[in-house]
């Protein structure tokens, strides 16, 4: 493994361990928020007006960072089909080229992301103040750590089959 590459790993390691507390402390929100929401609602008969939102923005961020642990070790749907069809030097090249083209896609989501962002910023939501925009930032996030996996999947990583997480 060259230096680049462990430097690239080292960050991205560290990157994974801030998304993971990112999604528990996340999870952590939402329980606590719709429990009371609960509690208020059905039993002080009450409603927290800013629950809903809190809920609905938190669970939009978790969702997005989980998605990179799960491209990481090829846990997303896919069909392998074919690729098990093709011998390991042509399911290595083909396994390559569609990381790239993943992490391709990955970079003009994210800018999309940030299109939409700057375009929504204005807008609030009716409760909580935040802008809207920051619903789209998570895309932004999940885009750019979920480009960087793909990208080091494609670097030097043996072939993943869909079915080969799944089964293991």
């Amino acid at each position: 493994m060259t230096l680049l590459r462990a430097s690239i790993q080292t960050a991205i390691d560290r990157i994974d361990v801030a998304s993971r507390w990112a999604i528990i402390a996340g999870f952590t929100v939402m329980v606590v928020v719709v429990s009371l929401q609960v509690i208020f609602r059905y039993f002080i008969n009450v409603s927290l007006d800013w629950a809903d939102e809190l809920a609905r923005l938190t669970f939009v961020w978790v969702a997005f960072l989980g998605v990179p642990h799960g491209a990481k070790i090829g846990a997303h749907v896919g069909i392998d089909s074919i690729a098990k069809l093709l011998p390991p030097n042509g399911l290595a090249h083909v396994f390559r080229v569609c990381c790239v083209a993943a992490a391709a896609l990955m970079v003009v989501v994210s800018w999309q992301a940030v299109v939409i962002a700057r375009e929504t910023w204005d807008q609030l939501m009716p409760v909580l103040d935040f802008s809207t925009g920051w619903f789209y930032i998570a895309i932004v996030v999940c885009g750019l750590h979920t480009a960087i996996h793909f990208a080091l999947l494609a670097w030097d990583h043996e072939p993943v089959l869909p079915a080969a997480t799944i089964d293991a």
